[in-house]
Protein backbone atom coordinates (compact mmCIF):
# COMPACT_ATOMS: atom_id res chain seq x y z
CA UNK A 1 0.00 0.00 0.00
CA UNK A 2 0.72 3.67 -0.75
CA UNK A 3 0.56 5.52 2.69
CA UNK A 4 -2.24 8.11 2.60
CA UNK A 5 -3.42 7.27 -0.85
CA UNK A 6 -5.47 3.86 -0.18
CA UNK A 7 -4.25 2.90 -3.76
CA UNK A 8 -1.76 -0.88 -4.24
CA UNK A 9 1.51 -0.26 -6.06
CA UNK A 10 0.10 -3.09 -8.91
CA UNK A 11 -2.78 -1.28 -9.59
CA UNK A 12 -0.31 1.42 -11.66
CA UNK A 13 0.21 0.09 -14.85
CA UNK A 14 4.03 -0.83 -15.60
CA UNK A 15 6.58 1.54 -17.57
CA UNK A 16 5.44 4.57 -16.13
CA UNK A 17 8.58 6.80 -14.45
CA UNK A 18 7.76 7.68 -10.76
CA UNK A 19 6.65 11.02 -11.82
CA UNK A 20 3.86 9.48 -14.48
CA UNK A 21 2.99 7.13 -11.63
CA UNK A 22 2.58 9.71 -9.19
CA UNK A 23 -0.16 11.99 -11.60
CA UNK A 24 -1.91 8.60 -12.21
CA UNK A 25 -2.25 8.26 -8.12
CA UNK A 26 -3.08 11.60 -8.03
CA UNK A 27 -5.73 11.36 -11.19
CA UNK A 28 -7.58 8.59 -9.28
CA UNK A 29 -7.80 10.62 -6.20
CA UNK A 30 -8.89 13.63 -7.61
CA UNK A 31 -5.86 15.68 -5.98
CA UNK A 32 -3.58 18.45 -7.22
CA UNK A 33 -0.51 17.24 -8.68
CA UNK A 34 1.93 19.91 -7.77
CA UNK A 35 5.58 19.53 -8.84
CA UNK A 36 6.70 22.93 -8.55
CA UNK A 37 10.24 24.00 -7.04
CA UNK A 38 9.28 27.22 -5.35
CA UNK A 39 11.73 29.02 -7.05
CA UNK A 40 9.44 31.59 -8.60
CA UNK A 41 12.05 31.50 -11.20
CA UNK A 42 12.93 27.97 -11.99
CA UNK A 43 9.10 27.76 -11.74
CA UNK A 44 7.78 30.17 -14.40
CA UNK A 45 6.70 28.06 -17.30
CA UNK A 46 7.78 30.74 -19.69
CA UNK A 47 11.20 31.17 -18.73
CA UNK A 48 14.44 29.67 -19.81
CA UNK A 49 14.96 27.44 -17.10
CA UNK A 50 15.13 23.88 -18.00
CA UNK A 51 12.63 21.19 -16.28
CA UNK A 52 13.90 17.79 -16.02
CA UNK A 53 12.41 14.11 -16.26
CA UNK A 54 11.52 14.76 -12.64
CA UNK A 55 9.06 17.49 -13.44
CA UNK A 56 8.21 15.67 -16.64
CA UNK A 57 5.05 13.43 -18.06
CA UNK A 58 4.65 11.85 -21.64
CA UNK A 59 1.70 13.41 -23.37
CA UNK A 60 0.56 10.12 -24.33
CA UNK A 61 0.52 9.21 -20.23
CA UNK A 62 -1.73 12.44 -19.98
CA UNK A 63 -4.26 11.53 -23.29
CA UNK A 64 -4.46 7.78 -21.29
CA UNK A 65 -6.02 9.18 -18.63
CA UNK A 66 -8.19 11.05 -19.86
CA UNK A 67 -9.77 9.38 -22.30
CA UNK A 68 -9.51 5.86 -20.96
CA UNK A 69 -8.18 6.67 -17.00
CA UNK A 70 -8.70 4.15 -14.15
CA UNK A 71 -11.61 3.97 -11.77
CA UNK A 72 -12.00 7.25 -9.09
CA UNK A 73 -11.09 5.61 -5.49
CA UNK A 74 -14.49 5.11 -3.26
CA UNK A 75 -15.36 8.84 -2.46
CA UNK A 76 -13.57 10.27 -4.88
CA UNK A 77 -14.02 11.77 -8.45
CA UNK A 78 -11.40 11.03 -10.76
CA UNK A 79 -9.88 14.29 -12.20
CA UNK A 80 -6.47 16.02 -13.71
CA UNK A 81 -5.07 18.57 -12.01
CA UNK A 82 -1.58 19.49 -12.83
CA UNK A 83 0.98 22.16 -11.93
CA UNK A 84 4.17 22.77 -12.86
CA UNK A 85 4.45 19.82 -14.68
CA UNK A 86 6.20 19.38 -18.20
CA UNK A 87 4.66 17.50 -20.93
CA UNK A 88 6.48 16.12 -23.27
CA UNK A 89 5.78 15.49 -27.02
CA UNK A 90 1.97 15.76 -28.98
CA UNK A 91 -1.00 16.01 -26.45
CA UNK A 92 -3.45 14.52 -29.19
CA UNK A 93 -7.01 14.18 -28.16
CA UNK A 94 -8.53 14.68 -31.33
CA UNK A 95 -12.07 13.63 -31.34
CA UNK A 96 -12.04 11.47 -28.14
CA UNK A 97 -14.48 12.44 -25.38
CA UNK A 98 -13.12 13.27 -21.89
CA UNK A 99 -15.19 13.03 -18.68
CA UNK A 100 -12.71 13.59 -15.76
CA UNK A 101 -12.33 17.47 -14.93
CA UNK A 102 -9.16 19.39 -16.36
CA UNK A 103 -7.14 21.99 -14.72
CA UNK A 104 -3.28 22.18 -15.65
CA UNK A 105 -1.81 25.57 -14.14
CA UNK A 106 1.65 26.77 -14.69
CA UNK A 107 2.93 24.17 -16.96
CA UNK A 108 5.05 23.57 -19.61
CA UNK A 109 4.15 21.99 -23.16
CA UNK A 110 6.88 20.47 -25.49
CA UNK A 111 4.63 20.60 -28.11
CA UNK A 112 1.12 21.38 -29.61
CA UNK A 113 -1.56 20.36 -28.09
CA UNK A 114 -4.55 18.80 -30.65
CA UNK A 115 -8.38 18.88 -29.62
CA UNK A 116 -10.26 19.01 -32.87
CA UNK A 117 -13.64 17.38 -32.39
CA UNK A 118 -12.97 16.46 -29.14
CA UNK A 119 -15.48 16.68 -26.41
CA UNK A 120 -14.94 17.87 -22.88
CA UNK A 121 -17.33 19.31 -19.63
CA UNK A 122 -14.70 21.83 -18.29
CA UNK A 123 -11.07 22.34 -19.34
CA UNK A 124 -8.44 25.01 -17.36
CA UNK A 125 -5.27 26.16 -18.67
CA UNK A 126 -3.55 28.53 -16.57
CA UNK A 127 -0.51 30.32 -17.05
CA UNK A 128 0.70 27.60 -19.19
CA UNK A 129 3.45 27.81 -22.09
CA UNK A 130 1.87 25.73 -25.43
CA UNK A 131 3.95 25.91 -28.72
CA UNK A 132 -0.17 25.88 -30.15
CA UNK A 133 -3.63 24.94 -29.31
CA UNK A 134 -5.73 23.45 -32.29
CA UNK A 135 -9.04 22.95 -31.05
CA UNK A 136 -10.90 23.54 -34.08
CA UNK A 137 -14.95 22.19 -33.41
CA UNK A 138 -13.66 21.16 -29.71
CA UNK A 139 -17.35 20.92 -27.62
CA UNK A 140 -17.06 21.86 -24.08
CA UNK A 141 -20.44 21.50 -21.60
CA UNK A 142 -18.61 23.95 -19.44
CA UNK A 143 -15.51 26.34 -19.77
CA UNK A 144 -12.73 26.81 -21.76
CA UNK A 145 -10.19 28.57 -19.52
CA UNK A 146 -6.81 30.09 -21.62
CA UNK A 147 -5.98 32.87 -19.20
CA UNK A 148 -2.59 33.81 -19.19
CA UNK A 149 -1.15 31.25 -20.93
CA UNK A 150 1.14 31.86 -24.10
CA UNK A 151 0.58 30.44 -27.47
CA UNK A 152 3.84 30.77 -29.32
CA UNK A 153 2.11 29.17 -32.75
CA UNK A 154 -1.16 30.41 -32.43
CA UNK A 155 -4.91 29.30 -31.18
CA UNK A 156 -7.57 28.05 -33.46
CA UNK A 157 -11.04 27.30 -32.11
CA UNK A 158 -12.75 27.12 -35.49
CA UNK A 159 -16.43 26.27 -34.97
CA UNK A 160 -16.03 25.77 -31.69
CA UNK A 161 -18.65 25.39 -28.95
CA UNK A 162 -17.96 26.41 -25.72
CA UNK A 163 -20.88 25.96 -23.10
CA UNK A 164 -20.89 28.54 -20.53
CA UNK A 165 -17.60 31.24 -20.68
CA UNK A 166 -14.34 31.49 -22.82
CA UNK A 167 -11.35 32.68 -20.75
CA UNK A 168 -8.26 34.33 -22.23
CA UNK A 169 -7.79 36.95 -20.12
CA UNK A 170 -4.10 37.99 -20.31
CA UNK A 171 -3.26 35.67 -22.42
CA UNK A 172 -0.01 35.92 -25.26
CA UNK A 173 -0.87 34.87 -28.56
CA UNK A 174 1.51 34.64 -31.42
CA UNK A 175 0.78 34.12 -35.24
CA UNK A 176 0.33 31.03 -36.97
CA UNK A 177 1.75 30.37 -40.45
CA UNK A 178 -0.76 32.45 -42.04
CA UNK A 179 -0.41 34.91 -39.88
CA UNK A 180 -3.43 34.40 -37.42
CA UNK A 181 -3.35 34.31 -33.84
CA UNK A 182 -6.40 33.55 -32.69
CA UNK A 183 -8.47 31.54 -35.65
CA UNK A 184 -12.12 31.74 -34.11
CA UNK A 185 -14.75 31.92 -36.90
CA UNK A 186 -18.17 30.28 -36.64
CA UNK A 187 -16.73 30.12 -32.79
CA UNK A 188 -19.77 29.65 -30.17
CA UNK A 189 -19.31 30.83 -26.59
CA UNK A 190 -23.13 30.15 -24.16
CA UNK A 191 -22.31 33.09 -21.78
CA UNK A 192 -19.14 35.80 -21.73
CA UNK A 193 -16.14 35.81 -23.76
CA UNK A 194 -13.26 37.67 -22.03
CA UNK A 195 -10.27 38.25 -23.11
CA UNK A 196 -9.24 41.26 -21.51
CA UNK A 197 -5.55 42.50 -20.98
CA UNK A 198 -5.15 39.75 -24.04
CA UNK A 199 -2.11 40.46 -26.25
CA UNK A 200 -2.60 39.08 -29.78
CA UNK A 201 0.34 39.28 -32.24
CA UNK A 202 -1.17 38.67 -35.72
CA UNK A 203 -5.12 39.01 -37.08
CA UNK A 204 -7.90 37.67 -34.41
CA UNK A 205 -10.92 36.51 -36.47
CA UNK A 206 -14.12 35.83 -34.88
CA UNK A 207 -16.06 35.95 -38.69
CA UNK A 208 -19.78 34.71 -37.93
CA UNK A 209 -19.29 34.05 -33.81
CA UNK A 210 -22.14 34.07 -31.53
CA UNK A 211 -21.34 35.11 -27.64
CA UNK A 212 -24.26 34.71 -25.82
CA UNK A 213 -23.75 37.58 -23.61
CA UNK A 214 -20.82 39.56 -23.29
CA UNK A 215 -17.35 39.91 -25.06
CA UNK A 216 -14.83 42.11 -23.62
CA UNK A 217 -11.47 42.79 -24.92
CA UNK A 218 -10.89 45.30 -21.59
CA UNK A 219 -7.32 46.47 -21.62
CA UNK A 220 -6.23 44.03 -24.68
CA UNK A 221 -3.55 44.92 -27.07
CA UNK A 222 -3.88 43.57 -30.72
CA UNK A 223 -1.18 44.29 -32.92
CA UNK A 224 -0.92 42.96 -36.41
CA UNK A 225 1.99 44.50 -38.64
CA UNK A 226 1.32 41.35 -40.93
CA UNK A 227 -1.98 42.18 -43.16
CA UNK A 228 -4.20 44.72 -42.80
CA UNK A 229 -6.63 43.62 -40.00
CA UNK A 230 -6.00 43.02 -36.38
CA UNK A 231 -9.98 42.18 -35.54
CA UNK A 232 -11.62 40.46 -38.48
CA UNK A 233 -15.06 39.57 -37.22
CA UNK A 234 -17.72 40.58 -39.79
CA UNK A 235 -21.04 38.86 -38.95
CA UNK A 236 -20.02 38.56 -35.20
CA UNK A 237 -23.52 38.62 -32.52
CA UNK A 238 -23.24 39.56 -28.93
CA UNK A 239 -26.18 39.22 -27.33
CA UNK A 240 -25.25 42.15 -25.04
CA UNK A 241 -22.10 44.40 -24.77
CA UNK A 242 -19.14 44.40 -26.99
CA UNK A 243 -16.36 46.00 -24.87
CA UNK A 244 -13.07 47.53 -26.73
CA UNK A 245 -12.43 49.58 -22.89
CA UNK A 246 -9.78 50.29 -20.77
CA UNK A 247 -8.96 47.85 -17.74
CA UNK A 248 -7.52 48.03 -14.30
CA UNK A 249 -4.32 46.28 -13.86
CA UNK A 250 -3.84 44.36 -11.04
CA UNK A 251 -4.01 40.81 -9.59
CA UNK A 252 -6.86 40.10 -10.02
CA UNK A 253 -7.62 42.25 -12.78
CA UNK A 254 -9.72 44.81 -12.01
CA UNK A 255 -12.43 45.20 -14.91
CA UNK A 256 -15.82 43.30 -15.94
CA UNK A 257 -17.54 45.73 -15.63
CA UNK A 258 -16.29 47.66 -12.31
CA UNK A 259 -14.73 50.61 -11.78
CA UNK A 260 -10.69 50.40 -11.30
CA UNK A 261 -10.00 51.89 -7.75
CA UNK A 262 -8.55 55.21 -7.31
CA UNK A 263 -4.73 54.96 -7.53
CA UNK A 264 -4.95 51.70 -9.78
CA UNK A 265 -2.91 51.71 -13.40
CA UNK A 266 -5.30 51.62 -16.07
CA UNK A 267 -4.71 49.83 -19.43
CA UNK A 268 -6.48 51.00 -22.24
CA UNK A 269 -7.66 48.90 -25.41
CA UNK A 270 -5.57 49.53 -28.06
CA UNK A 271 -5.26 47.79 -31.82
CA UNK A 272 -2.60 48.63 -33.96
CA UNK A 273 -4.22 47.53 -37.13
CA UNK A 274 -7.53 47.53 -38.94
CA UNK A 275 -11.20 46.09 -37.16
CA UNK A 276 -13.88 44.87 -39.27
CA UNK A 277 -16.67 44.45 -37.53
CA UNK A 278 -19.09 44.88 -40.78
CA UNK A 279 -22.47 43.34 -40.11
CA UNK A 280 -22.49 42.86 -36.67
CA UNK A 281 -25.47 42.29 -34.01
CA UNK A 282 -25.27 43.74 -30.17
CA UNK A 283 -28.00 43.69 -28.38
CA UNK A 284 -26.66 46.65 -25.89
CA UNK A 285 -23.76 48.32 -26.83
CA UNK A 286 -20.26 48.83 -28.56
CA UNK A 287 -18.39 50.16 -26.04
CA UNK A 288 -15.07 52.12 -27.20
CA UNK A 289 -14.58 54.65 -24.14
CA UNK A 290 -11.04 55.42 -24.54
CA UNK A 291 -10.14 53.15 -26.71
CA UNK A 292 -7.28 53.66 -29.30
CA UNK A 293 -6.37 53.08 -33.02
CA UNK A 294 -3.30 53.20 -34.16
CA UNK A 295 -3.80 52.23 -38.00
CA UNK A 296 -2.21 53.07 -41.49
CA UNK A 297 -3.65 55.05 -44.55
CA UNK A 298 -5.12 51.85 -46.01
CA UNK A 299 -6.58 49.94 -43.17
CA UNK A 300 -10.18 50.88 -41.20
CA UNK A 301 -11.67 50.74 -38.20
CA UNK A 302 -15.16 49.47 -40.42
CA UNK A 303 -18.59 49.28 -38.64
CA UNK A 304 -20.32 48.66 -41.67
CA UNK A 305 -24.32 47.95 -41.40
CA UNK A 306 -23.46 47.21 -37.59
CA UNK A 307 -26.67 47.31 -35.59
CA UNK A 308 -26.58 47.91 -31.80
CA UNK A 309 -29.07 49.92 -29.38
CA UNK A 310 -25.72 52.30 -28.60
CA UNK A 311 -22.90 53.04 -29.75
CA UNK A 312 -20.39 54.61 -27.31
CA UNK A 313 -17.38 56.46 -29.78
CA UNK A 314 -15.55 57.96 -27.05
CA UNK A 315 -11.80 56.75 -28.06
CA UNK A 316 -9.15 58.74 -29.24
CA UNK A 317 -9.36 59.94 -32.73
CA UNK A 318 -7.26 58.12 -35.14
CA UNK A 319 -4.36 59.61 -36.86
CA UNK A 320 -4.41 58.09 -39.75
CA UNK A 321 -6.58 55.61 -41.37
CA UNK A 322 -10.62 55.68 -41.94
CA UNK A 323 -13.96 55.02 -39.56
CA UNK A 324 -16.50 53.80 -41.77
CA UNK A 325 -19.87 53.83 -39.84
CA UNK A 326 -21.77 53.19 -43.90
CA UNK A 327 -25.14 51.57 -43.48
CA UNK A 328 -25.00 51.39 -39.47
CA UNK A 329 -28.30 51.65 -37.40
CA UNK A 330 -27.83 53.15 -34.14
CA UNK A 331 -30.31 54.33 -31.61
CA UNK A 332 -28.44 55.94 -29.32
CA UNK A 333 -25.00 57.45 -30.32
CA UNK A 334 -23.03 59.10 -27.72
CA UNK A 335 -19.80 60.32 -28.77
CA UNK A 336 -17.10 63.54 -28.24
CA UNK A 337 -16.07 65.65 -31.30
CA UNK A 338 -12.42 65.05 -30.32
CA UNK A 339 -12.87 61.22 -30.99
CA UNK A 340 -13.83 61.76 -34.71
CA UNK A 341 -11.39 61.78 -37.52
CA UNK A 342 -10.87 64.13 -40.12
CA UNK A 343 -11.57 65.38 -43.79
CA UNK A 344 -12.23 62.41 -45.90
CA UNK A 345 -11.39 59.67 -43.43
CA UNK A 346 -15.09 59.30 -41.98
CA UNK A 347 -17.77 57.72 -44.06
CA UNK A 348 -20.98 57.85 -43.09
CA UNK A 349 -23.27 56.98 -46.06
CA UNK A 350 -26.68 55.43 -44.90
CA UNK A 351 -25.66 55.86 -41.22
CA UNK A 352 -28.84 55.88 -39.36
CA UNK A 353 -29.01 57.42 -35.38
CA UNK A 354 -32.40 58.43 -33.68
CA UNK A 355 -30.13 60.37 -30.33
CA UNK A 356 -27.04 62.01 -29.96
CA UNK A 357 -25.42 61.79 -26.52
CA UNK A 358 -22.78 64.00 -26.63
CA UNK A 359 -19.92 63.63 -23.82
CA UNK A 360 -18.36 67.03 -23.08
CA UNK A 361 -18.95 70.07 -25.03
CA UNK A 362 -20.04 69.52 -28.47
CA UNK A 363 -21.13 72.38 -30.15
CA UNK A 364 -23.40 72.57 -33.47
CA UNK A 365 -20.15 73.85 -35.08
CA UNK A 366 -18.10 71.12 -33.94
CA UNK A 367 -21.46 68.99 -35.32
CA UNK A 368 -20.95 70.46 -38.65
CA UNK A 369 -17.38 69.69 -38.74
CA UNK A 370 -18.40 66.27 -38.04
CA UNK A 371 -20.49 65.98 -40.93
CA UNK A 372 -18.45 68.06 -43.35
CA UNK A 373 -15.72 65.49 -42.40
CA UNK A 374 -18.30 62.68 -43.87
CA UNK A 375 -19.04 63.68 -46.95
CA UNK A 376 -15.69 64.90 -49.10
CA UNK A 377 -17.96 64.92 -51.85
CA UNK A 378 -21.30 66.67 -51.55
CA UNK A 379 -23.88 64.01 -50.13
CA UNK A 380 -27.35 65.82 -48.66
CA UNK A 381 -28.12 62.53 -46.22
CA UNK A 382 -25.93 63.23 -43.19
CA UNK A 383 -27.37 66.58 -43.34
CA UNK A 384 -30.90 65.89 -43.45
CA UNK A 385 -30.03 62.77 -40.56
CA UNK A 386 -28.55 64.96 -38.33
CA UNK A 387 -31.39 67.79 -38.82
CA UNK A 388 -33.94 65.49 -38.59
CA UNK A 389 -32.98 64.06 -34.95
CA UNK A 390 -31.94 68.08 -33.56
CA UNK A 391 -35.88 68.32 -34.99
CA UNK A 392 -37.27 65.29 -33.18
CA UNK A 393 -35.26 66.40 -29.84
CA UNK A 394 -36.88 69.98 -29.61
CA UNK A 395 -34.08 71.83 -31.15
CA UNK A 396 -35.31 73.21 -34.22
CA UNK A 397 -33.06 76.43 -34.81
CA UNK A 398 -30.12 74.13 -34.59
CA UNK A 399 -31.93 71.83 -37.34
CA UNK A 400 -32.22 74.83 -39.69
CA UNK A 401 -28.73 75.79 -39.16
CA UNK A 402 -27.85 72.44 -40.34
CA UNK A 403 -29.95 72.52 -43.83
CA UNK A 404 -28.63 75.96 -44.48
CA UNK A 405 -25.04 74.28 -43.96
CA UNK A 406 -26.31 71.94 -46.57
CA UNK A 407 -27.51 74.43 -49.13
CA UNK A 408 -24.06 76.13 -48.62
CA UNK A 409 -22.51 72.53 -49.42
CA UNK A 410 -24.39 72.40 -52.55
CA UNK A 411 -23.57 75.39 -53.84
CA UNK A 412 -19.94 74.39 -54.65
CA UNK A 413 -20.78 71.38 -56.74
CA UNK A 414 -23.69 73.75 -58.60
CA UNK A 415 -22.31 76.03 -62.08
CA UNK A 416 -21.91 79.80 -61.95
CA UNK A 417 -24.86 81.13 -63.05
CA UNK A 418 -26.75 78.74 -60.33
CA UNK A 419 -23.98 79.56 -57.64
CA UNK A 420 -24.71 83.09 -57.89
CA UNK A 421 -28.47 82.69 -57.80
CA UNK A 422 -27.06 80.62 -54.70
CA UNK A 423 -25.35 83.47 -53.04
CA UNK A 424 -28.32 85.94 -53.29
CA UNK A 425 -30.55 83.25 -51.59
CA UNK A 426 -28.08 83.26 -49.07
CA UNK A 427 -27.81 86.62 -48.60
CA UNK A 428 -31.14 87.81 -48.47
CA UNK A 429 -33.40 84.74 -46.60
CA UNK A 430 -30.69 82.61 -46.08
CA UNK A 431 -32.10 79.57 -48.82
CA UNK A 432 -35.59 80.50 -46.63
CA UNK A 433 -34.02 79.01 -43.37
CA UNK A 434 -34.21 82.70 -42.13
CA UNK A 435 -37.11 84.29 -43.45
CA UNK A 436 -36.64 86.99 -41.16
CA UNK A 437 -34.06 88.73 -43.44
CA UNK A 438 -36.88 89.18 -45.73
CA UNK A 439 -38.20 91.53 -44.52
CA UNK A 440 -35.18 93.51 -43.77
CA UNK A 441 -34.66 93.16 -47.09
CA UNK A 442 -37.67 94.63 -48.45
CA UNK A 443 -38.42 97.42 -46.01
CA UNK A 444 -34.13 98.65 -46.95
CA UNK A 445 -35.31 98.45 -50.87
CA UNK A 446 -38.68 99.87 -50.32
CA UNK A 447 -37.48 103.08 -48.09
CA UNK A 448 -33.84 103.82 -50.30
CA UNK A 449 -36.65 103.76 -53.43
CA UNK A 450 -39.27 105.72 -51.76
CA UNK A 451 -36.57 108.59 -50.90
CA UNK A 452 -35.01 108.33 -54.62
CA UNK A 453 -38.54 108.55 -56.36
CA UNK A 454 -39.51 111.41 -54.45
CA UNK A 455 -36.94 113.36 -56.89
CA UNK A 456 -37.88 111.69 -59.74
CA UNK A 457 -39.82 113.48 -62.88
CA UNK A 458 -43.03 111.99 -63.07
CA UNK A 459 -45.49 113.09 -65.50
CA UNK A 460 -48.38 111.34 -65.66
CA UNK A 461 -49.79 108.50 -68.58
CA UNK A 462 -53.37 109.76 -68.23
CA UNK A 463 -53.93 113.63 -67.34
CA UNK A 464 -57.00 112.75 -66.21
CA UNK A 465 -57.84 110.56 -63.38
CA UNK A 466 -54.57 109.90 -62.23
CA UNK A 467 -54.10 109.61 -58.27
CA UNK A 468 -51.80 111.22 -56.37
CA UNK A 469 -48.08 111.02 -56.93
CA UNK A 470 -46.50 109.03 -53.62
CA UNK A 471 -43.29 107.91 -54.21
CA UNK A 472 -43.84 105.15 -51.42
CA UNK A 473 -46.65 103.65 -52.60
CA UNK A 474 -45.36 104.33 -56.47
CA UNK A 475 -42.24 102.34 -54.67
CA UNK A 476 -43.83 99.85 -53.38
CA UNK A 477 -46.30 98.76 -56.34
CA UNK A 478 -43.23 98.36 -58.19
CA UNK A 479 -40.95 96.26 -55.29
CA UNK A 480 -44.36 93.59 -54.82
CA UNK A 481 -44.51 91.80 -58.22
CA UNK A 482 -48.17 90.66 -57.63
CA UNK A 483 -50.19 93.42 -56.07
CA UNK A 484 -51.34 96.27 -57.72
CA UNK A 485 -51.32 99.32 -55.58
CA UNK A 486 -52.32 101.36 -58.75
CA UNK A 487 -49.37 103.41 -58.73
CA UNK A 488 -46.74 101.93 -61.23
CA UNK A 489 -48.75 102.47 -64.59
CA UNK A 490 -50.43 105.95 -63.79
CA UNK A 491 -46.54 107.15 -63.96
CA UNK A 492 -43.88 107.63 -66.98
CA UNK A 493 -40.26 107.77 -65.90
CA UNK A 494 -37.84 108.31 -68.22
CA UNK A 495 -33.73 108.10 -68.29
CA UNK A 496 -31.96 106.84 -65.06
CA UNK A 497 -35.24 106.49 -63.77
CA UNK A 498 -36.94 104.10 -66.30
CA UNK A 499 -33.83 101.87 -65.31
CA UNK A 500 -34.30 102.71 -61.39
CA UNK A 501 -38.08 101.25 -61.79
CA UNK A 502 -37.03 97.99 -63.32
CA UNK A 503 -34.11 97.37 -61.25
CA UNK A 504 -37.00 97.94 -58.06
CA UNK A 505 -38.42 95.24 -60.18
CA UNK A 506 -36.28 92.63 -60.73
CA UNK A 507 -35.02 92.92 -57.37
CA UNK A 508 -38.78 92.54 -55.65
CA UNK A 509 -39.43 89.25 -58.44
CA UNK A 510 -35.87 87.84 -56.49
CA UNK A 511 -37.48 88.65 -53.00
CA UNK A 512 -40.66 87.37 -53.56
CA UNK A 513 -39.18 83.75 -55.10
CA UNK A 514 -36.66 83.25 -52.23
CA UNK A 515 -39.16 83.81 -49.76
CA UNK A 516 -41.83 81.50 -51.69
CA UNK A 517 -38.84 78.73 -51.61
CA UNK A 518 -38.34 79.50 -48.43
CA UNK A 519 -41.79 79.28 -46.99
CA UNK A 520 -42.46 76.00 -49.29
CA UNK A 521 -39.54 74.57 -47.43
CA UNK A 522 -41.31 75.40 -44.12
CA UNK A 523 -44.41 73.63 -45.16
CA UNK A 524 -42.41 70.86 -46.09
CA UNK A 525 -40.66 70.78 -42.68
CA UNK A 526 -44.18 70.86 -40.54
Amino acid sequence: MIEGAGIRVQDVPDGLTATEAGMWQAFRNGSEYDLRDGDPVVDDPHGGRPWGPERSVRARIVAWLLLDGPPALAGRVSSLKLTGVRITDTLDLAGGTVVPYVELKGCRFEKEILLPEARFTTVRLVDCSVPRLEAARVHTEGDLHLARCRFQGGVRLTDAHIGTDLMLNQAVVHRDRRGRSISADGLTVGQDLQAEMLESYGEFSMRSAKVGVSLSLRGARLTNPYTRLALNAPQLTVERTLYLTPAGVGNPLQSSGTTPARGTRVQCFECRGGIRLDDGRFGDAVDLDRARFVLDDDQELSLRRVQTPELRFLGDRPERGKVILSGARIVNLVDRWTSWPGLGDLHMGGFAYENLVPQDAFPLARRLEWVAAATAEYNPEPYERLAAVLRNSGEDEDAREVLLAKQRRRRETLPLAAKLWGYAQDWTVAYGYRPGRAAVWMAVLWAAASIAFSHASHPPVNKDGHPAWNPSLFALDLLLPVIDLGQAGQWRLSGAWQWLSTAVILLGWILATTVAAGATRLLRRN
